[in-house]
């Protein structure tokens, strides 16, 4: 009888939803199928529908995690629901100022950023804390009555509530949240002092307005999501990725809605990590490139860079996030000329529907993946869900920017290429050279459906020290949701200098704050052995306006003093100076407690050797011209198994790219490491 238990991920991507199951016998499924924008729980219900057909047994299945767009989706199409916000007498119009800060300073007729609530539905109330957490003006029950009043005849879906210092005293907030969760049942109400606990008006208020309007989408998707979970036969525990690089139960994601604004790339990153451990590598750079972006994140001496602060659209998120540039470059990005006749590449996309020209779904625009179908780099086989490209269709597509500058399908697939190419390689340099930090000692890993087909392009554009190519990199941010664990943080903003007289209490914080982490994860249901406590600190030179986020060795008095030393040296790496005189100024405190559900057991790799070859094709190489090259299994490479480029490796989530004069070899743990040869 099989014992073994599964675990399962699905990543729903804005073209294709990604699942991927696991044994604990080490066994493999996997799927992908179309996404289905219109409700991405269909795509849900379809991926699981495709993993029991694959083999999957239902009942065996013990965890299903799942990263989501749903929340970015509702942010980039404004899609938010309609919420009413609460707010100290006066300060009702810091939405609309925001940080008093211009994006387009130079413009002559700037756009000003939509609103997030409208002003008729910014309630002032009379209260008031000081700068200390001292009550100026008392609340009284009157007040509350007369606010709530407001608040109901505005039928809001959501409200949020940020008054003035509440990071400091949460009396008047809670009170106000009492009797609205009263007035009004079932609707969500958001406070500041939960959600944020930190300083700085604008990106506080911001950060609880964007939670109250996501609540309602995130909630009723989630109820659809675990509907169709249930319908499958699933009844395991249902994780929801978040931005921060962790998981949450599913019945506590809504709470925390504007943390699933990354939910998808995350997993990739998490992916990431466990790769460079498998690989005993410090220093990997990821690309993520699907059919509408492409994520690139870098990551040095196997830690994740996170990010105090998110910026989506023109809003600001306080909210712990890894540090991930994205760009609208995917495969499924549009090609199109402007007014002046030039070539331009995204940010438009085709998307699922109708997709790139070659999938025959009745799209007509050339895309990037039109440009590889018809230079040959793609194409020939069946790719995921049975679609076979139509290379004809793709070179029609050509035509329409083709006739404009004067090209043939050909030159126009190379020029599209070409302009891609060159924002990948921008995106790297954003997250490297930008930042003091030399490509050559890093090692890229490309995933998703279209990443590894530019990995021979980007290895000898870059100069990189290699490119590693997951076994799956189609699914590669799905499985990275299987190793990712639970996650819970907590922060406020202290606003104290780092003396010794400081540094007890401020430990007692850091302990309080690490307990509530851990009685968390229990239980959720993590292990208790299996849970770390990471402590981290912004700090600043008294006087400045911005922090650095300083990682601890501990939270005890001892961890904290040593805080100073690694500001400074954080401060020259930098900005090239320090000043070791200075007082420093605690502003923030950070926990982050994490905690595996379990570490997930190795895919089986392939160790019997054959013939991969499964057929040669013509392929335009750009900058080479026309050439014979093969076209590989690879699920017959065997681990060792080497192969000269130039060539075509071929399966059925993703297809990978080597030039001529580059060498692929099959790791021990089934990934290939492509490098240049030596000359």
């Amino acid at each position: 009888m099989d014992s073994s238990t599964w675990t399962v991920s699905i990543d729903a991507g804005g073209t294709f939803t990604d699942a991927i199951a696991r044994s604990t016998a080490g066994e493999v499924r996997v799927a992908k199928v179309a996404s289905t924008p219109d409700d991405p729980s269909r795509g849900l219900s379809n991926s699981i529908t495709a993993l029991a057909e694959a083999g999957l047994p239902i009942d065996q299945v013990s965890l299903l995690c799942h990263g989501t767009t749903v929340a970015t989706n509702a942010i980039l199409t404004d899609q938010l629901a309609r919420i009413a916000l609460v707010t100290t007498r006066g300060f009702r119009d810091v939405m609309g100022y925001r940080q008093a800060s211009r994006p387009s300073v130079y413009s002559l007729s700037p756009e000003r950023p939509k609103d997030l609530v409208e002003r008729r539905a910014r309630i002032e109330i009379d209260e008031r804390i000081d700068s200390r957490g001292q009550v100026l003006t008392e609340l009284t029950d009157a007040e509350i009555a007369r606010v709530v009043d407001e608040v109901v005849a505005l039928n809001p879906e959501a409200v949020a509530v940020s008054l003035l210092f509440s990071y400091l005293n949460d009396e008047h907030e809670r009170r106000i949240g009492e009797a609205l969760s009263a007035a009004l049942p079932g609707v969500p109400i958001s406070l500041s002092s939960e959600v944020a606990r930190e300083f700085r008006e604008y990106p506080r208020t911001a950060t609880t307005v964007i939670n109250a309007a996501l609540r309602p989408i995130v909630g009723r998707y989630l109820v659809r999501a675990e509907g169709a979970v249930g319908a499958a036969g699933l009844t395991s525990p249902f994780m929801v990725m978040q931005s921060n690089g962790g998981s949450v139960p599913a019945e506590r994601a809504e709470q925390q809605s504007h943390q699933l604004v990354l939910s998808g790339p995350a997993g990739g990153v998490a992916g990431l990590i466990n790769l460079a451990e498998e690989h005993g590598v410090g220093n990997l750079i990821s690309l993520d490139m699907g059919g509408t972006s492409t994520d690139v994140c870098l990551v040095r001496n196997r830690r994740a860079p996170f990010a105090r602060e998110q910026h989506v659209q023109d809003h600001v998120l306080l909210a712990p996030t890894i540090d991930i540039h994205t760009i609208g470059a995917g495969g499924g990005s549009i090609a199109w000329t402007d007014s002046t006749g030039r070539l331009r590449v995204g940010p438009l996309s085709a998307k699922a529907v109708p997709g790139p020209a070659s999938y025959g779904r009745g799209g007509t625009e050339p895309t990037i993946t039109d440009a590889h179908v018809v230079l040959g780099t793609l194409g020939g086989g069946e790719l995921a869900g049975g679609l076979q490209l139509d290379k004809d269709a793709a070179k029609s597509a050509m035509a329409r920017v083709g006739d404009v500058l004067g090209y043939d399908p050909e030159e126009t697939a190379e020029a599209i290429l070409a302009i891609g190419l060159a924002h990948m390689v921008q995106a790297v340099r954003k997250v490297s050279v930008e930042r003091g930090l030399d490509p050559k000692e890093f090692s890229l890993v490309p995933f998703g459906g279209a990443g590894p087909l530019h990995a021979g392009l980007l290895l000898r554009h870059l100069g990189l020290k290699s490119v590693i190519v997951p076994k799956q990199p189609g699914l590669f941010s799905a499985d990275g949701l299987l190793v990712a664990g639970l996650r819970f943080d907590e922060s406020r903003t202290v606003l104290s200098t780092l003396d010794s007289e400081n540094l007890e209490w401020l430990a007692e914080w850091f302990e309080d704050a690490a307990t509530t982490g851990r009685e968390q994860l229990v239980a959720d249901g993590v292990p208790e052995s299996s849970i770390i406590a990471t402590a981290s600190a912004d700090c600043r030179y008294l006087g400045q306006g911005y922090e650095l986020t300083i990682p601890l060795d501990g939270h005890d008095p001892s961890a904290l003093a040593s805080a100073a030393e690694k500001f400074h040296a954080a401060h020259e790496e930098l900005y090239g100076h320090s000043n070791r005189g200075e007082t420093i100024e605690l502003v923030t405190v950070r926990m982050a407690v994490t905690g595996s559900l379990g570490r997930v057991v190795g895919q089986k790799t392939n160790t019997e050797s054959g013939n991969p070859e499964i057929g040669r094709k013509q392929v335009r190489i750009p900058g080479v011209g026309n050439c014979d090259v093969p076209v590989i299994d690879r699920s017959r490479l065997a681990v060792g198994s080497k192969v000269d480029g130039p060539a075509i490796i071929q399966q059925m989530d993703s297809t990978t790219f080597v030039l001529n004069d580059q060498v692929i070899v099959v790791s021990d743990q089934g990934d290939l490491i492509i490098t240049e040869n030596e000359r």
